[in-house]
């Protein structure tokens, strides 16, 4: 089903999907001036990383999977780095290396189809049981972490679930910062979707 009507539905599915990173990367850059948090930097990085990749128009030329692939696979030894003071660093280290995927993914397509999108959009672009491993993953990640939002704003308990700065950092409400979580974790979630 091709048309008109369905290009413009994936248009403003697509800059739904840029704005919904962009104000999530932006609370986070603004939380890690605030706390001077190197998780909420790192979140950051991922919400304006993401939002550029899903920006559905071809700027310049293809230039964006190889700089974000550099980008990434730096914020993906930064991540590495930070495994040292716990486990819970894992989900920063997966992101950073989904997004090096997608961005391969996004440049081996490029060539395919000319006016494509700024990243492999239906174009068959990774590996099936590589990226059906990452959707499994995500899928679990905004189940949970809805679950968790849920539970969080049910309880009334800001540091029920730990935030980056730990209890006494003025990182802002518990909910809003677990609601820019789940919102990148489904931002990923349909961005791998739609390779």
């Amino acid at each position: 089903m091709h048309g008109p009507a369905t290009s413009l539905a994936t248009s403003v599915s697509a800059w739904l999907l840029v704005l919904l990173c962009a104000v999530s990367g932006a609370y986070c850059l603004r939380r890690a001036g605030r706390a001077g948090g190197g998780a909420a930097a790192g979140e950051a990085a991922m919400g304006f990383g993401m939002a550029l990749m899903a920006v559905p128009l071809r700027l310049g030329g293809g230039w964006q999977a190889p700089v974000l692939g550099a980008v990434f696979c730096g914020a993906a030894l930064h991540a590495l780095w930070l495994l040292r003071g716990g486990p819970h660093h894992a989900h920063h280290l997966v992101g950073s290396l989904t997004m090096v995927y997608m961005a391969l993914a996004a440049g081996t397509g490029a060539g395919a189809a000319p006016g494509s999108s700024g990243h492999a959009h239906g174009q068959g672009a990774g590996l099936p049981l590589l990226t059906g491993l990452l959707l499994l993953y995500y899928a679990g990640y905004v189940v949970l972490g809805g679950a968790r939002l849920v539970t969080v704003g049910g309880t009334g308990g800001a540091g029920a679930v730990g935030s980056a700065g730990g209890a006494g950092a003025p990182a802002g409400p518990a909910e809003v910062i677990h609601a820019c979580r789940l919102a990148m974790g489904m931002g990923m979630l349909a961005m791998l979707l739609t390779m």
